[in-house]
Order: C-alpha cells, then structure tokens, then sequence
C-alpha cells in the first residue's frame, strides 16, 4: 500500500484535488492517502464551500496557517507542514497549482526525502512580479514527476533540464471538475433580485496586485469597464483583499453589483451564463475556453497561453485603449470562436493516477 499526501491551500486548489481523490479511490486497495488543508485561505467561501460541493473528503489534518506576508505564510506552512510529515511519513507529497502552499510544502517534502509529484507542472507566464512564477519556478525546480496540461508546459520543462521520463502530458484536471459538474450548477441567490438574463451581463473578477492596489489604477479600469458595458448588469464578487480597497473609492454605478464571493457552483453558473467575463485570473480563462464564454484580461502576459491562441481569451493588460477595443469588438458580435486544447477532455484525473500507479511499480 503506497501513502500519498495530497496538499490543498486555495481556491484553484480543490477543483482540482477533487477530480484526483475521486480516481484515487477506485485504486483503494493499491494507494491510501491522506488529506493536508493548509489553510492558506480561510473564508468560508474561499475553503470550506468547496469541499462541501465537490464531494471532497474532510481534510485529515487542517494546518490553519490563514494570511500575513508572503514570508510570514510561507514561513508558517513550511514549519506546519513538517511537522505533519515528520508524524504521517508518506511515499509521495501531491502538491497542484501555483498558490504559495504547493511551494512550501514542496519544499518541505524534499528536504525529508520524500518525492514530489507536481500536477499542473511546466506553465509560466515570464513575469518574475507574480508571487505565482516564483512559486512554479521553485516547485518545478524540486518536483520529481510533472503532470503537465500542454505540450508547452513539456517544452519549458525540458528546456529548463528535466528529462522525458519525468513528464506526463495528462491534460487539465479543472476541467474534469468541470465537466463532473455541469449539470449540478444552480442560481445564485441574487439572480432574480438583479434581473439577469442568460447572455446579458458581465461576470467581473479583480484581485491581483498590479490592478487593485493603486485606487486610481482601479477606479480607471472600473470606471471604463462600466462606461463600454452598453449598461448590462455587472456581477463583481468581490475578493476580500479587494473589498477593501474599493471602500475608499465612489465607485456607485447602477449596473455594478457587488456580491459576497461564491460557491463552485453558482460562480461556474454565472461564467456559463455571461456575455463575457473580466477578469485578471488566470484559472477562471481555462473555464471561459472550454465553456465558449469571451474572455477579457487584464494582465500583460498569461501562464495559459493556450486560452488565448485556440480558446476565447484576450490580454488587454492595463491598456485602457486596448480595453475599449476588445469590449467595440464584443459589443460589435464579433468575438472570436474558441475550442478546448488537446486532453482537456475530463478524463486527466485518471491518467494522472494510472501515471502514479506505474511510477510506483517501477520505483
């Protein structure tokens, strides 16, 4: 029987966990694995909702790390995390994402000779100002196994050193939770209360640093966001970093709704539903893609590449000109069509547990 530890911190993290626990226990009798929920992110809304809605088992052992500097919650998880393995040995810690936990505990994983098995693996945007770059360049830099999304992903490992046999083109697990999903989506409770109709209205996410942290940056963006909306409603839930910048800023259009953050399911109902989404997330493009829904964001440069070149996404950066350009070509009808990358099929928890299964055969 091999051990596993699979470790989840954020949001992104547990759809994509859950597709991989579901395939693990149709292996029970070859692998047991244990649950680590750092705690990284502590709103409900943010942790707990998703494990409730996805069907994902309680967590063996929640860290309760919470926030603080990214010194301060690394510093926390990696001291936390030890400790855990040091009285639960494992054969193998399974970290997925970019988010500052899959860092950490990578880290920690290796310095007690234990494997590392990265899913997600390879994906870079060349911005070393994320958090999230430093946090996939560290853990590819350690990891023994890479469960990769593209050819790309592949690409940049191996240039980066690491040898075929590593890697494992398995596709994206977010859209197995996805697809397992589809038919369970629901109203959020505020639907009818905002009057909205399918393929009426904008879904908005903010929350990354170089957009919400300067007031006047974000009442710009905001402001020509709703000017070249042709007054479709706005669902804006707001993270609660960005909550509370926007206190100090007049920001009272009538077609900009602001909304506690939501559950998987009424968030994804949203994203199906929209005439298009804003957002500087990179995740929620994999879901616009496959989902067909346009896609508007603000950064300057992507981890996912792909969403841009074959699916539905476009970079606007902070580029207000660009910005407007993208909403006359929306507005006009004129979005380009999108398809899904190649094994983003709803099948890559599986190949990802039958890729492990053989690993531990030979290894």
């Amino acid at each position: 029987m091999y051990k596993i530890t699979i470790v989840a911190g954020a949001r992104p993290n547990f759809m994509k966990i859950a597709p991989i626990i579901e395939a693990i226990k149709l292996h029970k009798d070859l692998i047991n694995f244990r649950l680590v929920h750092t705690g990284q992110h502590y709103d409900r809304k943010l942790s707990e909702t998703f494990f409730e809605e996805l069907g994902i088992p309680k967590p063996d052992i929640n860290l309760g790390v919470k926030s603080g500097t990214q010194a301060e919650q690394t510093a926390q998880i990696m001291i936390k995390f030890e400790k855990e393995l040091i009285s639960q040995p494992s054969d193998l810690v399974l970290v997925v994402g970019d988010v500052t936990s899959t860092m950490a505990c990578a880290i920690v994983a290796k310095k007690l000779n234990i494997k590392v098995a990265h899913v997600e693996a390879g994906i870079r945007s060349g911005d070393m100002k994320m958090p999230e770059e430093i946090n996939r360049i560290v853990t590819d830099s350690i990891t023994d196994y890479f469960f990769t999304t593209t050819e790309l992903a592949n690409k940049n490992l191996l240039n980066s050193g690491k040898s075929k046999d590593q890697l494992f083109l398995v596709g994206n697990v977010m859209i197995d939770t996805l697809n397992k999903n589809i038919n369970r989506l629901s109203k959020p409770s505020f639907w009818d209360e905002v009057r909205l109709e399918e393929k009426s209205y904008f879904v908005m996410t903010l929350h990354r640093p170089s957009n919400v942290d300067e007031e006047y940056k974000l009442k710009s963006l905001i402001t020509t966001i709703v000017e070249n909306s042709k007054g479709k409603p706005i669902i804006f839930p707001v993270h609660p970093r960005t909550k509370k910048l926007l206190q100090n800023l007049s920001l009272n259009f009538e077609n900009l709704h602001y909304v506690e953050p939501l559950g998987y399911l009424n968030f994804i109902y949203l994203i199906k539903n929209a005439f298009a989404v804003l957002t500087d997330s990179g995740g929620i493009t994999e879901e616009t893609t496959v989902l067909n829904v346009p896609c508007i964001t603000f950064r300057d440069s992507t981890e996912r590449p792909e969403t841009c070149e074959i699916g539905t996404n476009v970079l606007v950066g902070s580029d207000l000109n660009k910005t407007k350009d993208a909403f006359d070509i929306l507005n006009n009808g004129q979005w380009k069509e999108g398809k899904s990358p190649k094994l983003w099929d709803g099948k890559t928890a599986k190949r990802i547990v039958n890729e492990l299964i053989k690993i531990f055969k030979i290894g």
